[in-house]
């Protein structure tokens, strides 16, 4: 790549970082004077790159939006995230498998051959997501959170009750699976929804005013919310075991317990879950001897769920 054509790629690179670019800043950062730069983006203009001028003491640059699509130039690392975005598109949940292909296809044909042999030594399988959106879904969705307008659907396999009426919030996608954060007009409270499960029945419903979620952030309400918790991303039941078994053994299952060593051959875990029989199953998963260590609550329970699994024993194997 010649000298000005790898400083055009870099000034458009910059351009699309931020919003606002002074001249003398731009020129800093190509150690270049400002008149090669004003040269530099006239030569993207006339390559169908919409860049204002900005007006005041230092003058300046801004990449906007134009009528029609201009080439498209890439450096060599937005090459690669594309490459590995593109192939990784089976598990966001979204089905856009063979859109995703034939992008990467288009992108790899018009790219130099140095940036093709990068991209070509990325390759991997994705795991599909369980479940898939139907892109339409996703954008009608997301287009009624931005533009805060009521928004009507079916969910699910019945249709024999009434469409939901919901104001929605936020759309997330964890795990592969994608989510409405809405508030249900029919119950007066949150709702978390699937996509893959809705089927949007029109666009532009009535505006609303945006209401604030209970724990103040979308990904918060999201994760307390599985964890069976109204306003705090914690676990209903937490409890303290004494595991006798190296923390360097206990250390991959963890998952989002806390655990620290006490000795060599022990660890002290702090852990979560649905209930206190959840939380027996869990430290019952390493098949080692074990301590309950409380909270009073939990110690109470495990009496009597150790009393269940006895009685499950058939009096003969006793």
């Amino acid at each position: 790549m010649s000298g000005t054509s790898s400083r055009m790629l870099a000034l458009l690179s910059l351009l699309q970082s931020r919003r606002d670019w002074p001249g003398h800043v731009l020129a800093e950062r190509l150690e270049v004077t400002t008149r090669t730069v004003r040269r530099d983006v006239d030569r993207l203009r006339d390559l169908g790159y919409s860049i204002a001028a900005i007006k005041g003491p230092d003058g300046g640059y801004r990449l906007a939006a134009g009528a029609e699509l201009p080439p498209l130039l890439f450096d060599d690392e937005q090459a690669v995230a594309i490459a590995v975005a593109l192939q990784s598109s089976p598990s966001t949940g979204v089905d856009l498998d063979e859109a995703a292909a034939r992008a990467l296809a288009t992108v790899r044909q018009v790219m130099p051959s140095r940036l093709r042999h990068r991209i070509d030594g990325i390759r991997f399988t994705d795991t599909a997501a369980e479940s898939r959106v139907d892109p339409q879904v996703l954008e009608a969705v997301s287009a009624a959170v931005q533009e805060q307008r009521t928004l009507r659907f079916d969910y699910g396999e019945s249709t024999d009750r009434p469409p939901r009426r919901v104001e929605p919030h936020s759309v997330l996608a964890r795990n592969g699976r994608w989510y409405l954060i809405a508030w249900d007009l029919d119950v007066s409270d949150w709702r978390i929804f699937r996509l893959d499960r809705m089927v949007p029945k029109f666009a532009g419903g009535t505006p609303f005013a945006p209401r604030a979620l209970p724990t103040g952030d979308a990904l918060t309400f999201l994760a307390a919310r599985s964890k069976g918790s109204v306003s705090e991303d914690v676990w209903p039941c937490q409890g303290e075991f004494l595991l006798h078994l190296p923390a360097a053994d206990a250390a991959p299952w963890l998952g989002d317990a806390e655990m620290e060593q006490v000795s060599s051959s022990e660890c002290r875990i702090r852990v979560g879950s649905w209930s206190w029989a959840g939380l027996l199953s869990w430290i019952l998963r390493f098949d080692a001897p074990f301590t309950i260590l409380g909270p009073e609550e939990f110690l109470d329970a495990a009496d009597g769920l150790a009393a269940r699994i006895t009685g499950s024993i058939p009096s003969v194997r006793r």
